[in-house]
């Protein structure tokens, strides 16, 4: 009884969808008229003219499973890793009465197996992909190196060398080496303070994934150049555009001219180009706040300085 009234709603509003068509007559807007369904609108494509309206029934409206089924458009989201589904240790059930004693068994039993199912590799992935994420939206990663970062930790959790250490020393050493990778300007200790990871921490891991993981998918370790942190500290100091341009030029001379820079910190050789060319300058600025911004000490800022100065 139920289908043949739904059977005949429908065949009543497809009859009155016709006869609206029919009895639809618009009136002549121009010479030549065209008239096109738009947004709900019956338009003269000629003039422009919106002479009626189309209304449009609900179009993903079903009634039975099969119709469900062919008009669903998502499916549920999948996780790659980590407990799919989660059985709560709670007293009542979904219809607010209490679990029996029986239940309370049935489903710790069911907790216990659903969480054996999941194995190490889950539940280090589980751990380590909201860290990465955190660490990278603070930082304003772009996304493109964090999936090279998550890539590497990938590696990193499949050789198992986190085993007896720090999760978070090789989350944070795998951001690094991707931020390498792409030649992106941030520093290790930016990201060490970030993940609130001590350094020696992350050094360590950084050094386990340069050896053994970088080799294996064919990436490079670039470390970081004075010239790319030139501009860098440049920004955060509010310097312009022209003592940027001097900061370089001196770094360049200098090298030419047999600047020794192997085994030296590329912070301090770009903050003290910038505080040599900035001196001379209404925009001349102190020690303390370029080694503040550099993350070195005074002390190595007025020694790259003598050195720099004897090469010009």
């Amino acid at each position: 009884m139920i289908q043949n009234y739904k059977e005949r709603l429908k065949s009543n509003k497809a009859e009155n969808l016709i006869n609206d068509e029919e009895d639809f007559t618009p009136k002549k807007c121009c010479q030549d008229p065209r008239y096109e369904k738009i947004d709900g609108d019956t338009v003269c494509i000629n003039c422009g003219m919106v002479v009626g309206r189309n209304l449009v029934g609900n179009e993903r409206r079903a009634y039975t499973s099969e119709e469900i089924q062919k008009k669903r458009r998502t499916e549920p989201r999948w996780r790659q890793f980590g407990p799919r589904t989660m059985l709560p240790d709670t007293k009542r059930d979904s219809k607010g009465k209490l679990i029996g004693a029986r239940c309370k068994t049935l489903f710790s039993r069911l907790s216990k197996i659903q969480n054996s199912l999941v194995s190490s590799i889950e539940r280090n992935f589980w751990e380590a992909k909201p860290k990465l994420k955190m660490i990278s939206s603070k930082m304003n990663i772009p996304e493109y190196i964090k999936e090279t970062a998550w890539k590497i930790y990938c590696i990193v959790a499949k050789m198992k060398l986190t085993m007896g250490r720090s999760i978070d020393g090789f989350v944070c050493a795998s951001l690094y080496c991707a931020i390498r990778i792409h030649n992106f300007p941030r520093l290790l200790e930016e990201v060490c303070e970030t993940s609130m990871t001590p350094r020696r921490t992350v050094h360590k891991s950084l050094g386990m994934i340069v050896r053994e993981v970088l080799p294996q998918l064919g990436l490079k370790y670039r470390p970081i150049k004075a010239e790319e942190l030139v501009f860098r500290f440049s920004a955060d100091l509010s310097i312009p555009i022209e003592i940027q341009k001097k900061a370089l030029r001196m770094l360049i001379d200098a090298s030419k001219n047999g600047l020794f820079r192997a085994g030296k910190d590329p912070k301090g050789i770009a903050a003290s180009v910038i505080y040599m060319a900035a001196r001379s300058t209404p925009h001349r600025l102190t020690q303390a706040e370029i080694s503040e911004i550099a993350k070195i000490t005074e002390v190595t800022l007025r020694s790259r300085v003598k050195q720099i100065k004897s090469k010009l």
